[in-house]
């Protein structure tokens, strides 16, 4: 389990809590009414905006999110290193005993198109395709959980409206005008803190996780092919260290442009 998003969610959870239990009678927080209106509308809305295959996606997207990142990137280096090391000294073809004892399926692939003699533009082109393809399912399933952390807000909003409709419709009885009220606002309150705690959090947290497996299957694509060109096992270490240092670079310095445009954005 991923310790940051689970000890994150938690501690959200507990402060919230605690606060509310400090403020006095925790009770009050509670709303049936309110949870079917704000979560009852964020599942409806999001099911009309995506097709139910996609929804069926989510799940899984989500276990990526709580889920250890087991990605390595020094361990992934030293085993194409020593694809190399064997491709050089034996030839290619014997890395097919390597292959069935690879557990990851896309740098098995890529050996074993390897083994199979296909051309480099070729062996390029097919682990490309699996990439954009993964990077299109890991961006649908973050359209989900950026869609619902959108809906979530609006429909507490929705509920406010109802609550405050309610309320002024029971005008000739002033004694329940200040629960009215307060049933009202906990409809806002609920769709902000499921969309700020948990929704886009859980985007943001996908969006980081697909960018490091993408990173690391670039890593793989350039060491397959530094393989089948046959470099020397040495150099093509300091090749693909040089670019995953050079791609992470690249990364921080895209999402600090993109905090100084979201800045500037907000200051003018």
């Amino acid at each position: 389990m991923d310790l940051s998003t689970i000890i994150g969610a938690i501690s959200g959870i507990l402060l919230f809590g605690g606060a509310i239990i400090l403020g006095g009678n925790a009770v009050i927080f509670l709303s049936l009414q309110s949870i079917m209106i704000v979560l009852g509308g964020t599942i409806a809305g999001t099911m009309i905006s995506f097709s139910f295959s996609d929804l069926l996606k989510a799940p899984d997207l989500f276990k990526i999110t709580i889920q250890e990142n087991i990605i390595n990137s020094d361990g992934v280096i030293d085993i194409l290193v020593e694809f190399a090391e064997k491709a050089r000294r034996e030839g290619l073809l014997a890395l097919e005993d390597n292959v069935r004892e690879i557990d990851e399926p896309f740098l098995k692939k890529g050996i074993q198109l390897v083994i199979d003699g296909t051309d480099p533009e070729l062996v390029r082109d097919i682990l490309e395709t699996k990439l954009t393809f993964l990077e299109e399912r890991h961006g649908q399933g973050r359209r989900i959980f950026e869609t619902m952390g959108q809906l979530a807000p609006a429909f507490g909003m929705i509920g406010t409206l109802i609550g405050l409709i309610q309320m002024l419709s029971q005008l000739d009885n002033p004694d329940n005008l200040g629960s009215g009220m307060a049933v009202a606002l906990i409809t806002t309150l609920y769709g902000a803190t499921l969309a700020n705690l948990f929704f886009i959090p859980l985007s943001k947290k996908l969006k980081s996780r697909t960018e490091e497996e993408v990173l690391m299957k670039e890593v793989i694509i350039e060491g397959i092919l530094s393989i089948q060109a046959g470099e020397n096992p040495r150099i093509i270490k300091e090749k693909l260290e040089a670019f995953l240092a050079e791609e992470k670079a690249g990364s921080e310095e895209a999402g600090q442009e993109e905090l100084n445009t979201s800045a500037v954005g907000e200051n003018a």
